[in-house]
């Protein structure tokens, strides 16, 4: 059996990062003592920005260790008859297979899948794992134990996305100006067609439009036009964060300050958590909405792949006080910004933005200068991030 594996995301911290690269090291190791043929290891700065050459370096270079100079990968099965193992195999086969009958009582994966049930369980298990972190019970070294009373800054890959954007742009504008025009609609008018009579093959038809240089978007709009658009589902978990967060001190005290807003203002302090851009990362965001609505937020989750200009409707038309931006696909400087500016033009100026993800401190300032009122990088507490957006919501309010 073929089996490919990633280094997790999960573990990687913006705080004391060089520690990821002995997290990835062992991630790798576990990985290659399973028996995968694929396998790829994550950056030490990925929780920061997008992995410069030299930490791309360090995460290719892990494996190649793995492979050249341990020799583990000549063993079929380095831990064979290890009891320790063999519990633990059988242990996560059972309950593999608990929640594959489960899949099947709903009738089948397909079901599971359009229902919201997987996507939930996923997220109920990030929220439940981000408690355990934020409440102290889970150490993560150099987050929540053992930290580092100042940290170094750390070389990072900078994006200059207006620059990116406008490069992509200017090439689209070449090929559409070198392209038989003529030829690339009459594949994209036989893809509708075999899209609407389920006849040929959709695939191939695809391959050979875009061979005459039609674009991604183009295909998609061609089949969006029978198939419609896909609307990735908001639903949110509700309870697993509060459940797990073993900590009661200062998580009682914020849900009666919430309760008192709620007394004082009328309705309880309202945000929107949303993912602007090509960025489908939604985990966290999910996690977040999940803590804030236990702690007594009311809170709106927009769609994926949102407009700034669809994200600021969606806030108005909600009445929210807040809308955080979750961002990790390095379109902050860009993306946010005109959240910000497009508020401002559609009169909702006294909404506040907050931003979290994978945010280099060294655009901290830019996006404070913005207008950005609180800024919550990998290993904020929620509970702090939450007491944060309360005040500033306080402070805008008057």
């Amino acid at each position: 059996m073929r089996t490919h594996s990633q280094t997790s995301g999960w573990s990687l911290t913006e705080q004391d990062p060089y520690n990821n690269v002995v997290r990835t090291t062992i991630e790798a190791m576990a990985a290659v003592f399973g028996g995968t043929q694929s396998l790829h290891t994550n950056s030490f700065d990925e929780a920061i920005a997008l992995p410069t050459e030299f930490s791309s370096r360090i995460a290719r270079n892990t494996q190649l260790i793995i492979q050249e100079e341990t020799h583990i990968a000549n063993v079929i099965d380095p831990w064979a008859g290890s009891y320790m193992m063999e519990s633990l195999t059988q242990e996560m086969a059972d309950k593999a297979w608990a929640i594959i009958e489960e899949v099947e009582a709903m009738g089948g994966m397909t079901k599971a899948v359009d229902s919201g049930w997987a996507k939930l369980k996923i997220e109920a298990a990030a929220a439940e794992k981000q408690a355990r972190i934020d409440s102290g019970k889970d150490v993560i070294v150099g987050v929540n134990k053992y930290k580092l009373a100042k940290e170094d800054p750390l070389d990072f890959l900078a994006i200059d996305n207006v620059k990116v954007r406008d490069g992509q742009i200017e090439r689209l504008k070449n090929i559409r100006a070198t392209r038989d025009t003529a030829k690339v609609q009459a594949a994209l008018d036989a893809l509708t067609a075999s899209a609407e009579s389920s006849e040929g093959n959709l695939l191939e038809l695809s391959i050979q439009a875009i061979r005459l240089r039609a674009t991604v978007g183009e295909v998609s709009d061609a089949l969006e036009k029978v198939f419609g658009r896909h609307r990735a589902d908001t639903q949110k978990v509700t309870g697993v964060y509060a459940a797990a967060y073993d900590s009661a001190e200062g998580w009682d005290q914020l849900k009666k300050e919430i309760n008192d807003f709620a007394d004082a203002k009328g309705r309880r302090p309202r945000v929107m958590i949303s993912k602007l851009g090509q960025d489908g990362h939604d985990r966290g965001a999910k996690v977040v909405a999940t803590a804030f609505a236990d702690l007594g937020f009311d809170v709106d989750m927009g769609p994926l792949f949102q407009t700034p200009e669809e994200c600021a409707r969606q806030a108005i038309e909600n009445d929210v006080h807040a809308v955080g931006v979750s961002t990790l696909a390095a379109g902050h400087k860009t993306l946010v910004p005109a959240i910000i500016e497009e508020l401002k033009k559609q009169g909702a100026d006294d909404i506040i933005v907050f931003v979290g993800g994978v945010i280099p401190r060294q655009d901290y300032d830019f996006l404070y200068e913005a207008g950005v009122k609180g800024i919550y990088g990998p290993g904020t507490p929620i509970p702090a991030s939450a007491k944060d957006v309360l005040e500033q919501i306080k402070k805008a309010l008057g």
